[in-house]
């Protein structure tokens, strides 16, 4: 079988998360590289010792070697990007979060279903091996039924952390451009993903969500408290966000305290760090007859997240099956997304399924 062609489109520092997934793979490469920015898009192809550098969206698209794009763009071009990508006969692989707005993830889906093409999210946190094995768990009835999900945010600063100036956020701040906040909405939307993933989507979502300054006339979307109710009978979930840069974190990458504790009817399970080490405990614990223990986990890093996560995708297109997160069930984890955003903004209880 003929290697997937990969072009990555959009050359910033997170592509060098998405690369590592392509080495030393025999059946997926990645042949070209994309960037606006010229300087940018070289250095990375010398990086990956790729060939093909194009500064134009639609020259890549017209390279007949490239089956796969994975677009690392900003928010507003997802739609866009991924509805050209499918006409071009492209399978796409668009980061979180998938899109605007609902209407514009119909547009995506329809798109890639007219083409007959895979869309998927590219969705890290839910192929982190704590994460997996902790829905194995679940699954297997170790904890009985699960009835509450707790998941925490906390922002810090690390003295071997990714430096980001304020210009390279600047996007982020613009909600035409970004769809939403920076916490609740862009980096929420990994932990949205993994309520979703545990616990289904949610029947009802309320939220309070309130505003920190980070820079003159900029502010972020925290401190951030937000109620779910599940479909499933008496499953709930709280989910807290707090911007709190002066904690000093262990990472080498965002410095973002992310944790999950999923409570059921017989013990609890507890994954304890995505991003950045903060508490001294193990990746992933379970609470069960009276006991805590650790449970092993060999893969512990966020970079191991994202080759997990490419590589899924690569036996997706290559064996059959759905990814993990297509575009159904990426557009319903926006709309879980969008209603806390719309529920703090309105002071109102809000139902996923109805946003648009």
């Amino acid at each position: 079988m003929k290697p997937i062609g990969v072009g990555i489109v959009g050359c910033g520092r997170i592509s060098d998360l998405h690369e590592l997934g392509y080495r030393d793979r025999e059946n997926a490469r990645i042949l070209a590289v994309c960037d606006t920015n010229r300087k940018r898009a070289r250095q990375q192809a010398r990086n990956w010792g790729v060939e093909r550098i194009y500064a134009n969206y639609q020259d890549l698209l017209q390279d007949p070697e490239i089956d796969l794009v994975e677009l690392l763009v900003p928010h507003h071009l997802h739609c866009p990007f991924t509805v050209q990508a499918a006409q071009s006969g492209k399978h796409v692989s668009v980061q979180k979060p998938m899109a605007l707005n609902a209407a514009e993830a119909d547009q995506m889906i329809e798109a890639a279903e007219k083409a007959g093409v895979i869309l998927r999210v590219y969705e890290n946190f839910v192929h982190y091996e704590p994460a997996r094995k902790a829905k194995a768990l679940i699954d297997a009835g170790e904890i009985g039924k699960p009835v509450m999900l707790r998941m925490h945010i906390n922002t810090g600063t690390s003295p071997d952390g990714w430096k980001i100036p304020l210009s390279a956020w600047l996007w982020r701040f613009n909600e035409k451009k970004s769809g939403g906040g920076e916490l609740v909405f862009d980096h929420g939307y990994h932990l949205f993903s993994i309520a979703y993933h545990l616990m289904g989507q949610a029947r009802r979502v309320s939220a309070w969500i309130g505003r920190t300054p980070v820079a003159p006339g900029l502010f972020v979307d925290a401190p951030a408290t937000i109620m779910m109710q599940f479909k499933e009978d008496r499953a709930y979930g709280v989910f807290d966000i707090a911007h709190t840069p002066d904690i000093v974190m262990n990472s080498k990458y965002y410095s973002d305290d992310d944790r999950v504790e999923v409570v059921g009817e017989k013990g609890n399970i507890l994954i304890n760090r995505y991003t950045t080490k903060t508490l001294d405990l193990p990746e992933l614990m379970i609470y069960k007859d009276g006991k805590t223990r650790a449970i092993p986990v060999k893969r512990n890093t966020w970079a191991d997240s994202f080759i997990d996560a490419t590589h899924h995708l690569i036996d997706v297109l290559q064996k059959g099956g759905t990814p993990q997160l297509d575009g159904q069930a990426g557009k319903s984890v926006l709309q879980l997304t969008m209603a806390a955003q719309i529920s703090a903004r309105e002071g109102r209880e809000v139902v996923p399924e109805m946003v648009l």
